[in-house]
């Protein structure tokens, strides 16, 4: 019974429960009190307020993006559909160094900041303010926020194109120690982009001695995924070294066609690393990425897509070396007439996806651009792609271990200690899927495409989704660095 010999809340009958941390599935009923899980067994029948029959059903706990861009969707579509969809109860933003707060501009962002808000009215000066705002307007999942490096350079910098100056850079460090106090959990870079290429190792080991001190993370955008790989990996862990944080590599990938192949050497070269620092890293199921669209991003892309264009708007979902052909133009000139603009490019060997996707160290990050108009379909895909696709028809790694990539993995890594794992006394994260049906519906001609098989989602014991819609609950909340618990890294 609940508290007080009342009825529970909510008693979850008959579903096989995987629990997040990699065990084999069990038949259990689960009970639910106010946002808690207080029971998981045998349950005697009456003791409900609420009783819903799941057999035939899975029950594992909220899945938990490790890599997103939602920092803006989370204020614009608060019910934020395409992660509920999936199952997603918790996001991680601020990711690839670019971040809403702490940035005041006085034009338009630079790319990649415009992918999360086009216009200057859309960043923060503050970080505190920017988690008022979703205090105040709070979305149906959680939020765990960073701060973007290249965020920091724009609010800070006269000019991107050179490394900080020192009294910048205690500026900057300064600006990110007001954000960690506020409740960001740590600082992203996105060294491969040009409002921080010209940053030197030394500028980010200097704000990552920030993170240190408040028991963040860093987490990276590496300085080069294609040929420079295993170089970028080595500033990675001496970033990680010298500053003393755990660091998260974001969206693991050997990209352009001259790489493909090169997963056994990085894995081998991050896993000999692993006993001398904390490293993670999460990977999307797709072998083609999304970003800006740019020259230097096209090198060893098969074929590219126009996410959205500015310049050319009725070109979204075109190829791009078609709509060259069309205008009788170079790549050159054609990528200047839709500026700005953002791109899918086939860039990545299914194998090596798989190779990422399957280590155990991986986690699951979508990665996804809300505000693209033709966005690559992880953004409402990814997850129900690794269940359905991956574990279920491809036998890349068991269902269990599906869900362990997207829920204990993550919330260790992160700090949350009572999320990621179904047991007496977590948080009320759930989601109730069935394992012969789920599996991803977007694609990349209809990206906005909800999964099938996510039978529900619980975010803190109220039903966000629901036979495939919202229910307009909307419990989420932005959770604070100080909340969290020291990352914990096997």
């Amino acid at each position: 019974m609940g508290a007080n010999g009342s009825k529970h809340d909510l008693v979850l009958r008959g579903g096989t429960v995987i629990d997040g941390t990699g065990a084999p599935r069990i038949k259990a009923d689960i009970a639910v009190d106010d946002d808690c899980i207080t029971a998981v067994g045998d349950i005697p029948p009456d003791v409900g307020a609420r009783e819903e029959d799941v057999s035939g059903l899975m029950v594992a706990p909220g899945f938990i993006d490790a890599h997103t861009h939602d920092d803006r969707l989370l204020l614009s579509d608060p019910t934020v559909a395409c992660k509920a969809s999936q199952g997603v109860t918790t996001v991680v933003t601020g990711n690839c160094g670019v971040s809403l707060a702490p940035l005041a501009l006085a034009g338009p962002p630079p790319p990649p900041l415009d992918l999360i808000s086009p216009l200057a009215e859309g960043f923060f000066a503050e970080f505190a303010d920017y988690l008022s705002a979703l205090d105040k307007d709070p979305p149906a999942i959680n939020a765990l926020c960073q701060v973007g490096h290249s965020s920091l350079r724009a609010g800070t910098m006269d000019s991107l194109d050179r490394p900080a100056t020192d009294t910048e850079v205690k500026t900057m460090r300064g600006c990110l120690e007001k954000a960690l106090a506020a409740g960001a959990i740590g600082l992203s870079t996105g060294l491969a982009y040009a409002p921080a290429f010209a940053a030197p190792t030394e500028e980010v080991v200097e704000l990552a001695k920030a993170v240190n001190a408040s028991g963040g993370i860093h987490t990276t955008h590496m300085r080069d995924e294609s040929e420079g790989v295993i170089d970028s990996l080595d500033e990675t862990f001496r970033i990680g070294r010298e500053a003393d944080v755990p660091v998260v590599i974001s969206h693991m990938k050997c990209s352009g066609h001259h790489n493909h192949g090169r997963s056994p050497e990085a894995m081998a070269h991050i896993d000999a690393a692993r006993p001398r620092q904390s490293i993670a890293m999460d990977v999307y199921p797709y072998a083609a990425s999304s970003t800006i669209l740019g020259m230097d991003f096209i090198e060893g892309a098969e074929i590219v897509l126009i996410t959205w264009s500015k310049g050319m708007p009725e070109m979204a979902g075109r190829n791009l070396y078609e709509i060259a052909d069309e205008m009788g133009t170079g790549l050159e000139d054609t990528v200047a007439a839709l500026q700005p603009a953002g791109a899918v490019y086939f860039s990545m060997d299914e194998d090596d996806v798989r190779r990422f996707l399957a280590n155990p160290s991986a986690m699951i990050g979508s990665d996804g651009l809300p505000h693209d108009e033709m966005p690559h379909p992880r953004l409402w895909g990814t997850f129900p792609r690794v269940l359905g696709h991956y574990a279920r028809d491809e036998g890349l790694f068991s269902l269990e271990e599906a869900v362990r990539k997207m829920t204990s993995l993550p919330a260790s890594r992160f700090g949350l200690g009572d999320r990621g794992v179904v047991c007496k006394g977590s948080v009320a994260d759930l989601v109730i899927f069935d394992a012969e049906t789920v599996i991803d519906a977007a694609t990349f001609a209809d990206p906005k495409q909800p999964a099938r098989g996510i039978h529900s989602v619980m975010v803190g014991g109220r039903e966000v989704w629901k036979d495939g819609a919202t229910t307009g609950a909307r419990p989420g909340r932005a959770i604070r660095g100080q909340e969290l618990t020291p990352a914990q890294v096997s």
